[in-house]
């Protein structure tokens, strides 16, 4: 069968055995996806309920009941006609409310409006119990797992075995059941997953069922943070754990589907080098792989344990410890610890930047809105501007929000001034206080203010401060009041550069004191920089000092000219440089990794340069970028699935395979359209304004899949992420045809 667009209303089958029938789409729920050349082995109408009409494996089609049959059914074939005047089809039925059959369709008789909604509550039961398979699938189990980029921890109680032996069973109980609970919320809190466990030991996943850009980061944190609150158990001596932590792409799902008793498993070498990172751990030691340390930056202090032998671990492998979190100005320098690339494509933006700042020194605050997508170099322009400053007399403010404090008040406000103070984990609280009073006379700050701000940094008043008498709402306005008089006060006598990096992080507090620096800025001089990624809407976009500075892709010229940059000497094949544009599509931070990520492969293997002319496995998505791209297809819910298929089926049929995902699972077709509408009027396609009828879903849908198995995300994934072998083969594949 070939279906072609014939307008966006209809479609026409130029093949098979109705050759030439043209299918309006206006009615979506009466549209059939027809069984043709055996495409379809089952189809339904899109969107339709239990009742939908099918077709046998010969092609030839059952008769089902309509509305008005099956209202005859029940003995109240009267209303039929009310059924048909308000359109009323199986694929609404369900939603009907006692209400509207009496409101709306006009049934008064109290008995037949109850026979009505158990009727209808009949139908609704059959089709959530009945299995939904994909055509052409068998009827075993579906096999959910799926291949990506997983942290796994392991964290094992210390001492169990010998408490086993000197404590009553019961009590022994109430002391591992704490322990457990006490991993459970640590983890969750940073993300993590429980998926085990094993006696005292807990195995726990970060990057599944959901991931996130951060992952291994959340992990260490998450381990550094147990031995805290390990420590703080009630019990007859102090409690410790060891943790061992480890990255890598695994198979995970659903293994042995089984009803209740199904467990979410891990296939690969990452939860057995984790356990075995965790047994040579010393007592409240958090020891991590390679792969780990890479994924870190400089967020950690880390000591070298060297290279150890591992049981059941191939090769030698190389050991961290951490020791603690540093502390860190800017995500992104943290993440570039040994430098940056030169800043390529961005020199408008940058000449912007610096006719801004001369605004500001003049007395005519400035605020510059940086937007763009992941990677597309907001903070690398930022990073820039800053060491162009850095001859010139001036107070930087630079505030960092973190994708683990979102519901943190004034978190990267609190992060900033503690910098500033110079403050120390080691120091003792009147020394924090003493470095506090040093850096806020430099503001003038009164005495009531010091007061909030020590508060606000969880430090006791030793006396120092007069006591302030608030209640909480009033202390809150007071110190986002006491805020932005502090940068009032610093602007008078030196201009100052205020740097607020991801913003889409930003808790509510923080952001409600970002808006009043905003709104008092522009008699300052001051100029703030505020980056955040287009989900992000800020409001102050209009206002006269407000500039919004939306960033473009690089062209494949200036991508060309980064990788030249981290190249260098290094030969590189003119193919393999072409295939690095082409799948980064010019996003700078790809560029830059899969280059890195291909010169590495090259000094590994002498034998990669004789094959140069072979599709490189160099040119796998690099580490650094599994959880940034796997946390955005994640983000896409409905329409990831359609991502997959569409990826692997893109030699093929991307708009066939696409009607095929849909028609196999009719309760969520519409929700998955919806989804596919919108990233559509995301991509500047569809006007925002236009109303997401689902023909113009079914329509604007299938184009979506289409230019996705060949451009953007989809494209640059070769690897990430897909489902395991076993279900790939099951998964539905267009036919050439």
């Amino acid at each position: 069968m070939l279906l072609v667009f014939d307008a966006p209303c209809q479609l026409r089958l130029l093949a098979g055995p109705e050759h030439g029938r043209t299918i309006p789409l206006a009615d979506v729920s009466q549209v059939e996806i027809l069984h043709c050349s055996g495409l379809l082995s089952t189809c339904y109408p899109l969107g339709a309920g239990p009742a939908a009409p099918k077709h046998s494996r010969n092609g030839t089609r059952n008769a089902m009941p309509s509305v008005r049959e099956w209202l005859a059914s029940l003995g109240l074939s009267e209303y039929a006609d009310r059924f048909a005047e308000h359109r009323i089809d199986f694929s609404i039925l369900q939603d009907l409310t006692d209400k509207d059959l009496k409101e709306e369709l006009g049934i008064v008789p109290l008995g037949d409006r109850r026979k009505l909604l158990q009727a209808i509550a009949k139908l609704a039961g059959a089709a959530s119990t009945a299995p939904q398979l994909a055509p052409g699938s068998d009827s075993s189990p579906r096999d959910e797992a799926e291949r990506r980029q997983v942290t796994v921890m392991f964290a094992d109680l210390v001492g169990s075995t010998a408490l086993s032996t000197g404590m009553d069973p019961e009590d022994l109980r109430e002391v591992i059941s704490a322990y457990q609970k006490c991993v459970a919320e640590t983890v969750r809190h940073f993300g993590g997953f429980v998926a085990r466990y094993v006696g005292d030991g807990v195995l726990v996943y970060f990057g599944y069922p959901h991931a996130h850009e951060d992952d291994a980061e959340r992990a260490v944190r998450a381990g550094l943070e147990l031995i805290t609150v390990v420590a703080g158990l009630k019990a007859r001596a102090p409690q410790q754990v060891r943790v061992g932590i480890a990255t890598g792409v695994v198979v995970v799902g659903h293994l042995i589907p089984s009803g209740e008793s199904e467990e979410r498993g891990m296939v690969g070498e990452t939860p057995n080098l984790a356990a075995r990172l965790q047994s040579i751990a010393e007592p409240n030691m958090v020891v991590i792989a390679e792969s780990t340390r890479r994924l870190l930056g400089s967020f950690f202090q880390l000591d070298d344990l060297g290279i150890r032998s591992l049981k059941g671990i191939a090769g030698p492998v190389r050991a961290w410890a951490v020791l603690q979190a540093t502390s860190v100005a800017s995500r992104f320098e943290a993440l570039h610890p040994t430098g940056l690339t030169a800043l390529v494509g961005r020199e408008e933006e940058f000449e912007l930047l610096r006719r801004r700042w001369f605004k500001a020194t003049d007395g005519e605050g400035q605020v510059v809105l940086l937007s763009g997508e992941a990677g597309i170099g907001k903070s690398r322009l930022t990073s820039a501007f800053v060491g162009l400053l850095a001859g010139e007399p001036h107070i930087r403010l630079r505030y960092s929000c973190s994708p683990q404090h979102t519901d943190s008040a004034l978190y990267p406000i609190i992060g900033q001034m503690e910098r500033a103070a110079g403050l120390a984990r080691d120091d003792s609280s009147p020394a924090k206080l003493d470095k506090l009073d040093r850096v806020l006379k430099q503001a003038s700050a009164s005495a009531q203010d010091a007061a909030l701000f020590a508060e606000m940094l969880s430090l006791p008043n030793d006396g120092r401060y007069p006591a302030v008498e608030l209640t909480p709402q009033q202390r809150r306005q007071r110190t986002l009041e006491a805020l932005v008089s502090q940068i009032q006060a610093l602007a008078r006598s030196t201009p100052v550069l205020m740097v607020f990096e991801d913003a889409h992080w930003s808790d509510p507090t923080s952001l409600e004191a970002l808006g009043r620096a905003v709104d008092r800025i522009r008699r300052l001089s001051v100029l703030l920089i505020v980056t955040f990624r287009p989900e992000f809407e800020p409001g102050w976009i209009g206002q006269p000092h407000v500039t919004l500075l939306s960033f473009n892709r690089l062209a494949p010229r200036e991508a060309g000219a980064i990788i030249d940059h981290i190249v260098g000497n290094n030969p590189l094949p003119a193919n393999i440089r072409q295939d690095i544009i082409e799948r980064t599509d010019g996003i700078p931070l790809f560029v830059e990794e899969m280059t890195k990520a291909v010169l590495e492969a090259e000094s590994e293997s002498e034998a990669r340069r004789a094959a140069a002319l072979v599709p490189s496995p160099a040119l796998a998505v690099p580490a650094t970028l599994h959880a940034s791209l796997m946390a955005r297809l994640d983000r896409l819910g409905p329409a990831k699935e359609l991502a997959q298929i569409g990826r692997r089926s893109a030699a093929s049929s991307p708009i066939l395979c696409w009607l095929r995902s849909c028609a196999s699972r009719r309760r969520g077709c519409k929700r998955r359209l919806t989804v596919l509408f919108r990233l559509v009027c995301c991509s500047g396609r569809v006007a925002r304004r236009t109303r997401p009828t689902l023909s113009s879903m079914c329509w604007y849908g299938m184009r979506l899949t289409a230019r996705c198995c060949a451009s953007r995300d989809v494209r640059f994934m070769p690897e990430l992420p897909k489902p395991s072998k076993v279900s790939s083969r099951r998964s539905p594949r267009a036919s050439p045809s």
